[in-house]
């Protein structure tokens, strides 16, 4: 499983509307293509401007294949909604889910 995490500052007043917004834009967007097994957005209780998003993807090879066209008309579409400089992607990366596997007990 690989984690598409990535990390917004969003203007205080705006941040219900973007979290709402990207569920209706994002969320809907993503659950529709393949290997997406789900999303989570975070806000930091001591930081009323910062949103954290983190997408699972059953492979980055199915997370890698959106197409740029497709990704970059649902930014569009969500820019559109949420107004000219309400907030900015200040963080992105990615993450594989891993477990220690203790083979001293077989």
């Amino acid at each position: 499983m690989v984690i598409e995490w990535l990390k917004f500052k969003v203007k205080p007043e705006l941040r219900e509307k973007f979290i709402k917004e990207d569920a209706e834009i994002w969320t809907a967007f993503l659950t529709r293509r393949d290997g997406h097994l789900g999303k989570e957005v975070w806000i930091n209780p001591e930081k009323d401007d910062e949103v954290v998003a983190i997408s699972r993807w059953q492979t980055l090879e199915q997370w890698k294949s959106i197409p740029e066209n497709l990704l970059k008309e649902t930014e569009e579409k969500f820019s559109e909604s949420m107004g000219k400089d309400s907030y900015e992607l200040i963080e992105a990366g990615q993450y594989q889910i891993r477990k220690f596997i203790d083979n001293s007990k077989t």
